[in-house]
């Protein structure tokens, strides 16, 4: 099999049907330009769950009349709930936090960029509470089981419900990402067999020809396999110029302030090069297989 006739069909084939090469390699690079969106998504949403599964707090909150009365944890139910809980094997650190300790935390939290209305708060407006760091965050069940229920608890937040709404929106951005880029996908797939249906019978005479003076079928059709090939690569490397142009000239930008504040996981160029070979892999592999079934199925000669 002569290398340089195969190279030389392929370029005659990109060339003869240029328009729906250049719709395939952009239709491919959307594709893939999306899947790669939502694996970044993935790693980012690892990365976050990380950070903030480190700094998740279970928080138990007293009854009123401890909040009011025992601004130091003397009585006997507030001290033997704080013994107990430091007593459980999973629990890193327990700290008191007494009405004015609240107003202090939620000020310094919540409304440090808003003086006006951390004016507004007062000791009455926060319980007495507990904050618990836990070694393991999945060991908040049993916090709120053994104590949920104990003389002096009105009630058990634990942060990791919050974190797992930020995860689900970030699901939810995952997702769509996933399923945009499988309709694309679709789209490309039929771009690539009608693209090797097209050329085949464009060049069925000459293919002909060939197979009478004795070419194998492999011989006549794997030209269209790579015509598929190297348009699905361009438009592998299309995505992933495009992934490296948006997170350095878009995404860095939209979210620098939340990467400052440590909200969510930083999208890397490292990361953007994990995902690179996966979406030249996913892009080849589906031209490929496209145009060999598409040659299979409708084309006999």
């Amino acid at each position: 099999m002569r290398a340089s006739f195969i190279f030389s069909e392929v370029l005659t084939g990109l060339r003869r049907n240029i328009t729906m090469t250049i719709a395939m390699i952009l239709t491919t690079a959307i594709s893939l330009g999306l899947f790669g969106s939502g694996l970044l998504v993935v790693q980012m949403a690892g990365k976050t769950q990380q950070i903030f599964l480190d700094r998740v707090e279970v928080q138990l909150f007293l009854t009123d009349d401890i909040s009011s009365a025992d601004p130091d944890c003397e009585s006997d139910t507030c001290r033997t709930l704080r013994t107990e809980l430091e007593s459980e094997p999973s629990v890193v650190s327990v700290q008191y936090l007494n009405r004015e300790d609240a107003v202090a935390d939620a000020t310094d939290r919540v409304f440090k960029d808003q003086p006006e209305l951390a004016q507004l708060v007062s000791p009455d407006s926060f319980p007495a509470s507990f904050k618990i760091k836990l070694s393991d965050p999945e060991r908040f069940g049993v916090i709120e089981e053994q104590f949920g229920a104990r003389p002096g608890v009105e009630s058990v937040l634990n942060q990791r419900e919050l974190v797992e709404r930020l995860f689900s929106v970030l699901g939810g951005i995952r997702n769509a990402a996933f399923a945009i880029a499988t309709i694309q996908a679709v789209a490309a797939v039929l771009l690539i067999a009608n693209m090797v249906q097209i050329a085949a019978f464009t060049r069925r005479t000459e293919i002909s020809i060939m197979r009478l003076v004795g070419a194998t079928r492999w011989y006549t059709q794997l030209p269209f396999l790579l015509e598929a090939v190297v348009a699905a690569l361009v438009g592998a490397v299309l995505a992933i110029a495009g992934l490296f142009t948006a997170k350095n000239l878009f995404v860095d930008d939209v979210l620098a302030d939340v990467y400052d504040a440590n909200i969510v996981a930083r999208i890397s160029n490292s990361d953007v090069l994990f995902v690179s070979p996966i979406l030249a892999l996913v892009g080849v592999g589906m031209a490929a297989v496209t145009a060999y079934v598409t040659l299979r199925l409708y084309v006999r000669e």
